[in-house]
């Protein structure tokens, strides 16, 4: 029996969404192989993987969702032309039969798995494929992912042409994983409620408070189901979770409070604790005075304590950033500007703008963490002189909000992980500097000559590669930390626990080739159970 393995036991790398609407993994060259035998003794089952998820299901459909659940369920069920594992960020072929093949500049070939075949029977067609593409496309959650891809063509039934509206475009295989492969013809409705796919297993069972998928008969890939089952029971309640691990009924628990590592810990479990990318971050309305002087923003960066920000609220499970990206992220590089607790310097840099502080008005969502950072951030600007209040709502009301144009908040403290899709930086910089609602309508900040040049330097890395391309991307990181108009606070760390040795788990049952990722969701393809 085949199961995924990595070099690596216990991952520490990993970059941790929401829709533009509401709007709230990159180093791809994982070192996998394919092994034959079982580890630590233990016997294969071929019986239920039970997961317990922090996340409700809402909208499967692959072309549009930012569902954290249905995201990280439809890795099991759709394939794309590459997949994306998210313990590393590597790509690997999935439907391809290995790497695009380069014509010119900007076209290539991409040849389809002899056999694939969805599991409702039909064999998977280049048809198949230009469809998914061009309706994932065309929806505004990816179009800004997926904007250096020109094309793709159907040149018969199992090849590709791509064409790409950038030369010698580095990211292809990253951005081609982003597209989810469906028959063509299949509605939206039917996306969304039970989206059919070539990938190793298929949606059985479909309800608020559980999900069942079933090995899809049809799959010849290279990570077929070992299982009879894949269960998701949805314990978005965080005790549920709790004792729903504890005694058994989830071989896996998805994001483990602070408070709880021990216990499950000491109780057996396997727990891993990776880093991601995904933030807490500030956002500035530059519309509104002072926050388009850039010395004022940094004055309120340099205000805030988000090394207590991490021990108090956070419990040490997070990381203050010193750049867009982590620093356990391979393309990382230290920005030139580093926000440290330093008041006298806030204070400096506010007589610098000409500011005399007042009132001043923290947005922040409803999220846990961001509404606790809202409240220090409180305190922390109010040593400076400030009078500031905190308006918290959901994150859906907040937007609409500031939509509207005629909010007059100062600063944002709000949540946000696109790496749930990817890692590397461009994507990773896409979502809130790519052409989006966030610097125009948000931030108000996209006629700057700033963010021109922010763009200019984007769109010339997406040509390079190697050395050169660290140096570009450098600069926009140089850039966006310079003048912080949105700007990570934190980077937290996401905890899973697994059932890894069935001699200590109540069932007699463990989870073998399974291991945490670093942002929502959970990965089981190459896991499978075995007994003692």
């Amino acid at each position: 029996m085949k199961k995924l393995s990595s070099a690596v036991s216990r991952r520490t790398f990993l970059g941790g969404a929401a829709a533009v609407s509401a709007l709230g993994l990159a180093a791809c060259g994982g070192d996998t192989t394919t092994t034959d035998d079982t580890q630590g003794g233990d016997t294969a089952t071929g019986g239920i993987i039970s997961a317990g998820s922090a996340y409700a299901p809402s909208d499967y459909n692959p072309t549009s969702t930012s569902s954290a659940f249905c995201l990280g369920s439809n890795w099991h069920v759709l394939e794309g032309l590459y997949g994306c594992d998210p313990h590393d960020y590597s790509t690997f072929p999935e439907l391809a039969t290995g790497d695009p093949e380069q014509v010119d500049d900007t076209t290539f070939t991409v040849t389809l798995r002899e056999g694939a075949a969805f599991s409702n029977g039909n064999a998977v067609t280049a048809a198949d494929v230009v469809e998914s593409f061009d309706r994932t496309k065309a929806n505004g959650t990816y179009a800004s992912f997926l904007t250096p891809i020109d094309s793709l063509e159907a040149t018969d039934d199992a090849t590709i042409t791509v064409k790409t509206a950038i030369a010698n475009f580095s990211l292809l295989k990253e951005r081609l994983a982003l597209v989810r492969v469906f028959p063509a013809g299949t509605t939206d409705d039917e996306l969304a409620n039970t989206p059919v796919g070539s990938g190793p297993w298929m949606y059985s069972s479909i309800t608020d408070t559980a999900v069942e998928l079933v090995p899809n008969p049809n799959y010849n890939g290279s990570l077929p189901a070992e299982d009879s089952t894949l269960h998701y029971d949805i314990l978005t309640d965080a005790t549920a979770r709790m004792t729903a691990q504890q005694q058994g009924t989830t071989l896996v628990m998805e994001s483990v409070t602070a408070d709880a590592i021990e216990t499950i810990e000491g109780a057996g479990c396997k727990v891993d604790t990776v880093q991601g990318f995904g933030t807490r971050f500030i956002m500035f309305n530059t519309a509104k005075a002072p926050w388009d002087n850039v010395s004022a923003r940094q004055a309120i960066m340099y205000a805030l304590n988000t090394d207590q920000m991490v021990t108090n609220i956070f419990n040490g499970l997070a990381a203050t950033a010193s750049s867009y990206i982590p620093k356990d992220f391979p393309n990382y590089q230290e920005a030139s500007t580093v926000y440290t607790y330093d008041p006298e310097k806030a204070q400096s840099l506010l007589s610098e703008a000409g500011v005399t502080p007042g009132d001043l008005k923290i947005r922040c969502t409803d999220n846990t963490q961001a509404s606790a950072m809202a409240t220090q951030a409180q305190q922390d600007l109010s040593a400076l002189g400030f009078n500031a209040t905190i308006d918290e709502q959901t994150s859906q009301a907040t937007y609409a909000a500031i939509d509207g144009g005629s909010d007059d908040f100062d600063i944002l403290i709000a949540p946000g992980d696109p790496s749930c899709w990817g890692a590397d930086p461009d994507l990773l910089l896409n979502w809130w500097y790519g052409v989006t609602p966030w610097q125009d309508t948000r931030t108000k900040w996209s006629e700057s000559e700033e963010f021109a040049q922010i763009r200019e330097l984007m769109n010339t890395a997406l040509g390079q590669s190697g050395d050169e391309q660290q140096a570009t991307w450098k600069q926009v990181y140089d850039l966006i930390a310079e003048n912080c108009v949105l700007y990570p606070l934190i980077h937290v760390q996401t905890v899973t626990a697994s059932w890894a040795d069935a001699s200590a788990s109540p069932t007699g049952t463990a989870i073998e080739g399974f291991e945490g990722i670093g942002t929502t969701g959970m990965y089981f393809l190459g896991a499978k159970t075995v007994t003692a």
